[in-house]
């Protein structure tokens, strides 16, 4: 992009200024540290960027345009300017009832996509009334025990305007059922349902550990939910291949895009495995990434990420549809960097990983409430983490351009450096037999385990700080308001359960599920018996409980 004379011009320029201008200054006064750092990758930050520093960019192969290959300055052309980003707040707590209400207060609110948080024995494969489930039901999320919770949830709100995305894993496949069994009651076509299952095993067994079946069959129930979809429903995401959960676990931005991108291809490897063709089911594929309070080193892993994803689509799967190639993605501010002390300051650090999400080009946008480190948010905390994404949108100027941080030096520069240490780790991953093997041998894991001791020993020393945690720290009252799920509202849940069981057809729920065994057993798709099983009121525990039978239970170690 330069000329090489006026490169070297500009280097001889710089050796100048380093010598004449600062160096005095730094001799009188010095710097505040010896060496400036990314947030987490820990590459060196020079005190000034010049294009010496991009020499070897190249426009038209490493940028391009906006909606254009390789994809580096975002997968549409017109960018925000188009259409926003998906306002989509996370939200699901105690029953269904209780979330149909906060989800309609969201949509008055000015929210434009659902997304359902689910409890823990849901997100396990277990009923409400199980006896693993005491004590956690609608506790982190909403409680879905029935195809009757999941009427309740989405009543008043037509399917065809809004799109959902489930944070669901292991029991993906039943939920999805659910979701498209809610949309058939609404007439809905199922071309018409819009939204994203989370449906990424491997990063549970890296980070998260809510799985229930080990790889083999996981992977097995993930490539018949491509298959199926990729014919019933096209415009619903049927995989969400996250980050997000691999950077709370204490990654760095390099180890959370390139595990993520590892995952993404081992999905697709699967796929292709079975048969599919990947211009089928490819476009179907989403991401989900953290967004963490570096605002450069963020806005550098999201343009490396489309980049890298258009390359690894095209030369190792030889993709041909371009939506094959399109990284889209969505992002969640960082719940790990939220502080139980001076929870004020949450509402700042939301902002700026915010900003940085939307710098970087993000599909869609989750931004945390303030109180989130405390409990479940309260209304009037989600509103004002709703509200940021608002004054974002409508006040910043952050959406009136396209990609407005390309062509800085050190954001290209870094862009480069982020990728490249990304492609180092994958390379890694592959010389271990692919990321599956390296999950598998707790390579992965380790590698993250020692980021984040790194990471804790620096906060504990103060060589990082953590506004209000280790420097500046203030004598307060914590007064608020938090957000509770009662013993009262769990039980309702679980005589809502017995309710739906006590008027059932018995017998067509039997059916049903012993049509899933034999599906598990053999090779057919599972979602249509899934489906089946769940308008008979087939329970989700219930359903889950049939492929444990089949497939095992994964314990860090393999099946039992």
């Amino acid at each position: 992009m330069f000329d090489s004379d006026d490169l070297e011009s500009i280097r001889e320029g710089h050796a100048a200024w380093n010598e004449e201008t600062v160096d005095p200054v730094v001799d009188r006064f010095g710097e505040r540290k010896e060496t400036f750092t990314t947030d987490t990758n820990g590459q060196e930050v020079d005190r000034v960027y010049t294009p010496a520093d991009v020499a070897d960019l190249d426009y038209e192969d490493d940028l391009g345009f906006p909606g254009e290959p390789p994809y580096t300055r975002g997968v549409y052309s017109t960018g925000y300017r188009g259409r926003l980003w998906t306002m989509r707040q996370y939200a699901g707590f105690s029953t269904p009832e209780d979330t149909n209400e906060r989800y309609h207060y969201l949509l008055d609110q000015g929210q434009t996509g659902l997304s359902m948080a689910f409890d823990l024995p849901t997100q396990m494969g277990y009923d409400s009334d199980a006896e693993m489930a005491a004590g956690e039901v609608g506790k982190a999320g909403v409680a879905i025990d029935s195809l009757d919770d999941m009427l309740t949830v989405f009543d008043g709100i037509p399917l065809d305007e809004v799109s959902t995305s489930m944070t669901i894993n292991a029991p993906a496949s039943v939920l999805l059922a659910m979701y498209i069994a809610v949309g058939d009651r609404q007439g809905v076509d199922r071309e018409e349902l819009r939204g994203t299952i989370q449906n990424d095993l491997l990063k549970e067994y890296i980070a998260r550990n809510t799985y229930i079946y080990p790889p083999e069959p996981s992977m097995r129930i993930i490539t018949d939910i491509f298959e199926f979809c990729a014919d019933e429903t096209p415009n619903f995401n049927t995989i969400s291949i996250s980050g997000y959960h691999i950077r709370e676990a204490g990654s760095t931005a390099a180890q959370e895009l390139a595990f993520t991108l590892g995952n993404g291809i081992e999905y697709v490897e699967a796929a292709v495995d079975a048969g599919l063709d990947v211009d089928e089911f490819a476009p179907q594929l989403s991401f989900f990434f953290n967004g963490h309070n570096n605002i450069f080193e963020e806005v550098a892993k999201f343009r490396a990420a489309r980049r890298m994803w258009h390359d690894i689509m095209e030369e190792r799967f030889d993709a041909q549809n371009p939506k094959s190639k399109q990284l889209k993605f969505h992002t969640q501010t960082a719940g790990s960097m939220l502080t139980a002390q001076q929870i004020e300051n949450n509402v700042v650090r939301v902002a700026y990983q915010a900003l940085a999400a939307v710098l970087g080009g993000t599909q869609s946008l989750h931004t945390n409430g303030k109180d989130e480190a405390l409990a479940l948010p309260t209304e009037e905390s989600v509103r004002t983490a709703l509200r940021t994404q608002q004054i974002l949108a409508h006040e910043s100027g952050a959406a009136d351009t396209i990609d407005p941080l390309a062509g800085s030096y050190y954001v290209e520069s870094l862009t480069d450096e982020v990728e490249a240490d990304a492609y180092d780790l994958l390379d890694e991953v592959a010389d271990r037999g692919g990321m599956l093997d390296a999950v598998e041998s707790q390579w992965v894991q380790r590698q993250i385990q020692d980021t984040a001791f790194d990471r804790q020993r620096e906060i504990e020393d103060s060589e990082r700080i953590i506004v209000g945690v280790n420097e500046f720290e203030v004598e307060e009252e914590q007064e608020m308001d938090v957000q509770e799920v009662t013993a009262e509202d769990q039980q309702r849940q679980i005589d809502s359960l017995e309710e739906t069981k006590a008027s059932r057809d018995d017998e067509a729920a039997d059916a049903a599920l012993a049509a899933v065994r034999d599906a598990a057993r053999g090779d057919e798709n599972l979602m249509p018996h899934i489906i089946d099983a769940v308008k008979a009121y087939a329970t989700v525990g219930e359903i889950c409980d049939v492929l444990r039978d089949e497939f095992g239970e994964y314990q860090g170690g393999g099946a039992v």
